[in-house]
C-alpha cells in the first residue's frame, strides 16, 4: 500500500507537530506516530522554556549560559540563532491557545503578559516559561487540537517506521545500501494495528522521533524512546555527531513502584537541596553553584555520593518552603509523590540520576536539513550545535520550536522544486522467505541485555575497559539481531530493538573515540578537558556498501 504526501513527518513531539502546522497551508502532511500521538517525551515535559523576558535578563547572558553548560562545544552561530528566536515562538504559542503561568495582575505587552519566570540549574537569571509544573502537556494538547482539525494533515497513529527510503535504496529484508549523495523519499512503515507494512512517499521526510533513553536501564524517557530517527538516518547514509554526550538528569524519583519519574529541576530553581540520608547537603564540595549547578555536575556529584556512602538513593528537600507554596507551584508533582506516599511538604524526595536526554544526533544546518537531501531533523534526535557537550536545562523545547520554525520555512520554499519520484524506482517492501516470529525470547532477552550493559558500563562515569567490554557485548547481540531480522516478519519490538540496539552501538563508538572528560562524557582514564585535540564534534557516519 502506498500513501502519497507533499510533507511526511515521523514523530509527533512539539517539534513534529509544529513543524506540521506550519506547512500543512503548503501541501497535504502525512503525520506518523507509532503510539497515541500524545505520547512523547514533550508531553512528560514539566520545567518549561527557556526564554528571554525578565527586566534584568538579555540575550547575551542567556547564550552565555548556553556557552558554559556546552562546554566548549556548541556552535556559537546556532545558540544566538535559537535564544534570539525565543521570545517569538513563545508569541506565537500564546496564539495558539497555550496557557502559561504569568505574575498576578500581569498585564499585557503587545499581546505578551509578564509570565512567572522560573529558574533552574546554569541559568543565571529566571527565564523558564511554564505551566505549572507540566509545561510540555500544555503545549502538546494544544497542538495536538490544532493538528486534528487542519484539514490538511493526515495522522497516522500506532504506525511505526522501519527504515527511510532514498534514492539509492536496495531492498533485501530492509537491509538499505546507499551512496553518500542521495535524497529522501519517504519510509517504510508498519500499521501495529493490521501488521501491514506501508509505502510512505514523500516530497519531504522530517525526523521528530525524539532521542534513546530507553537503551538505559533507568531513565526518564517514555517506552517509546528507542533511538528511532537516529538509527534509521544513520541506516539510510546520515552523518550523526556526538552520541556520546548522554545527560543523565540528576533527580528522578527512587521508588520501586515509580516508572520514569521525574522530579523537575525546577524545583531546585525555586530553593530545593539535595541532601544525604543524614540530611547533610553535599552539593557545595562539588560546585560554587551548588545545587542549581549544571546537569553534568549534579549527576556526577550524586553518583560519587552514592558509591562513597554505598546508599541507594540521596534526598531533594524543599519542605523548608511554605506549604501553600508547594501546592500551588508544583501541583502535579505533590499529586503523584504523594500517590507514592511522600509528601514533599514535609518529607524529603528520594531521587537517583537517570538517562534523560541525547545531545547527539543527526547532524542538520541552521534549517535542520541533514546531508540527505529532502530529510530534514528537529528536536532530540538531531544535532544541531545548540547543546554542546550538555544541554542547558528548558533548551530543548526552545530549540525544538526554533528549528521546527526554521525547517518549516526551508522545506515550503524546497517543496516548490521537487517532485513525486516515480513510484517504479522505489522498491517494494520484501518480506520473501520470512516466517512469523517464534522466538519472542530473543527479543526480550537482548533488550534486557543491552539497557543492563549500557547502564554498568557506558554511564555516568566511564572507562575504557568498560567501554570496550559494552562493545564487545553490542557486537554480539548485533549479530543475532540481524540474523533474526532477516527470516522473521517485522512487528513492533523487533523494529524497536534493532534500533535499540543501533543506538546503543552509536554511543559506545563515539564514546570510545573522545579521548578527554568534557560536559556529559566522562572518562577516569582521560580526566581532563583537552582543547588542543578534542575541541571538536565527534562525527560518525556509516561506511558506504556498494
Amino acid at each position: 500500500m502506498e500513501i502519497r504526501s507533499d510533507f511526511l513527518i515521523i514523530g509527533s513531539g512539539v517539534a513534529g507537530l509544529s513543524f506540521a502546522l506550519k506547512v500543512a497551508p503548503f501541501g497535504h502532511v502525512a503525520l506518523v506516530t507509532k503510539k497515541e500521538v500524545m505520547e512523547s517525551n514533550t508531553n512528560l515535559a514539566q520545567g518549561g522554556i527557556a526564554s528571554v523576558f525578565g527586566k534584568l535578563d538579555s540575550f547575551e547572558l542567556h547564550v552565555a549560559d548556553t556557552l558554559e553548560a556546552g562546554d566548549g562545544l556548541c556552535n556559537r552561530e546556532v545558540v544566538e540563532m535559537v535564544v534570539r528566536n525565543g521570545p517569538s515562538m513563545i508569541r506565537q504559542l500564546l496564539d495558539l491557545g497555550v496557557v502559561f503561568n504569568v505574575e498576578e495582575n500581569s498585564l499585557a505587552d503587545n499581546g505578551v503578559p509578564d509570565f512567572d519566570l522560573g529558574r533552574e540549574g546554569g541559568h543565571s537569571r529566571n527565564r523558564i516559561v511554564h505551566a505549572q509544573d507540566m509545561t510540555g502537556r500544555e503545549v502538546e494538547e494544544s497542538l495536538v487540537h490544532h493538528i486534528r482539525n487542519h484539514k490538511n494533515i493526515s495522522l497516522f497513529e500506532d504506525h511505526i517506521a522501519i527504515d527511510l527510503i532514498t534514492l539509492s535504496t536496495r531492498m533485501k529484508r530492509g537491509f538499505i545500501t546507499t551512496t553518500h549523495e542521495d535524497s529522501c523519499c519517504g519510509a517504510y512503515v508498519l500499521d501495529r494495528k493490521t501488521n501491514q507494512i506501508k509505502t510512505f512517499h514523500a516530497k519531504i521526510t522530517l525526523l521528530a522521533t525524539g532521542g534513546a533513553g530507553k537503551v538505559y536501564l533507568y531513565t526518564s524517557n517514555p517506552d517509546i524512546a528507542t533511538g528511532d530517527g537516529i538509527s534509521m538516518a544513520y541506516r539510510a547514509g546520515a552523518t550523526l555527531a556526538n552520541m556520546e554526550f548522554v545527560q543523565f538528569h540528576p533527580t528522578c524519583l527512587y521508588h520501586p513502584q515509580a516508572k520514569n519519574f521525574l522530579i523537575s529541576e525546577a524545583l531546585r530553581g525555586e530553593g530545593g537541596i539535595l541532601v544525604d540520608a543524614a540530611g547533610n547537603r553535599f552539593m557545595e564540595k562539588y560546585d560554587p553553584k551548588k545545587d542549581l549547578a549544571c546537569r553534568d555536575v549534579v549527576a556526577r556529584a550524586i553518583d560519587s555520593e552514592l558509591k562513597r556512602t554505598g546508599a541507594d538513593c540521596v534526598f531533594l528537600a524543599i519542605s523548608h518552603k511554605p506549604h501553600a507554596f508547594i501546592k500551588d507551584r508544583f501541583p502535579y508533582l505533590y499529586e503523584k509523590c504523594l500517590s507514592f506516599g511522600i509528601d514533599m511538604t514535609r518529607d524529603p524526595i528520594p531521587v537517583v540520576p537517570a538517562a534523560h536526554y541525547m545531545c547527539g544526533g543527526v547532524v542538520t544546518d541552521l534549517f535542520g536539513r541533514t546531508d540527505i537531501r529532502g530529510l530534514y531533523a528537529v528536536g532530540e534526535c538531531a544535532c544541531t550545535g545548540l547543546h554542546g557537550a550538555n544541554r542547558l536545562a528548558s533548551n530543548s523545547l526552545l530549540e525544538a520550536l526554533v528549528y521546527a520554525d526554521k525547517a518549516a520555512s526551508s522545506a515550503i520554499r524546497e517543496i516548490a522544486e521537487r517532485d513525486f519520484v516515480p513510484s517504479t524506482l522505489i522498491p517494494p517492501w520484501d518480506d520473501v522467505g520470512t516466517t512469523d516470529s517464534d522466538e519472542a525470547i530473543m527479543v526480550s532477552h537482548n533488550w534486557d541485555e543491552i539497557r543492563r550493559c549500557m547502564w554498568n558500563y557506558v554511564g555516568i562515569v566511564r572507562s575504557d575497559k568498560r567501554l570496550a567490554r559494552a562493545n564487545r557485548r553490542i557486537e554480539n547481540i548485533q549479530h543475532e539481531i540481524r540474523e533474526y531480522y532477516w527470516n522473521f516478519k517485522v512487528e513492533p519490538d523487533l523494529i524497536e530493538l534493532r534500533n535499540l540496539a543501533m543506538a546503543a552501538e552509536l554511543i559506545i563508538q563515539c564514546a570510545l573515540l573522545r579521548k578527554e572528560s568534557r560536559g556529559l562524557h566522562y572518562n577516569i582514564a582521560y580526566p581532563h578537558r583537552d582543547d588542543a585535540h578534542w575541541q571538536k564534534d565527534t562525527v560518525i557516519r556509516r561506511p558506504f556498501k556498494g
